[in-house]
């Protein structure tokens, strides 16, 4: 069997190994590239593992506390994984007023996730949002790029099953 260099993680396929070092080679000649590296290496792997953020600091000699600090900083960025489709729930005042903490519990019941986390089966990731700027269809959910108003928590499941 060949050797492999790369960290064993049960995320990351050989396929994105290859990409990630390809992302590494075409980055280390530039200064201050570890944000471009995290961002394009998440997008690779869906979140940013500790291996694979080791991996990264390694790849291009930087401490690993430089790209763990920069990583933790940046809301843009994930250390844990992200689920097939994020679901947005707004909590802003009209929404608020109008039921919204219900279907919130509803979704946690049904998919048995928190705010802030991902499903274990990985098909949602649950945020809780200020506002989502859509206060006449109050109460207000967003699942991936998908805006739904008047959400109840009767009829929240039934929309969330259209997603696989």
């Amino acid at each position: 069997m060949a050797y492999d260099p790369h960290p064993h993680h049960p995320d990351i396929t050989f396929e994105m190994w290859t990409r990630i070092d390809e992302i590494i080679r075409i980055y280390r000649p530039k200064a201050g590239s570890i944000i471009s590296v995290l961002r394009e290496c998440q997008d690779v792997v869906g979140y940013l593992p500790v291996e694979l953020m080791d991996y990264i600091g390694q790849g291009l000699n930087v401490p690993r506390s430089d790209v763990y600090g920069v990583a933790s900083f940046y809301a843009l960025f994930s250390m844990e994984p992200k689920g097939r489709h994020t679901v947005r729930v707004c909590m802003g005042t009209a929404c608020y007023v109008k039921g919204i903490k219900e279907v919130m519990r509803r979704i946690g019941r049904e998919f048995n996730i928190e705010e802030g986390g991902t499903s274990e089966d990985r098909r949602f990731s649950l945020e809780a949002v200020r506002c989502l700027g859509a206060c006449g269809l109050a109460p207000v959910m967003v699942v991936d790029h998908d805006t739904y108003g008047d959400v109840k928590s009767d009829g929240v499941i039934k929309i969330l099953n259209n997603y696989e």
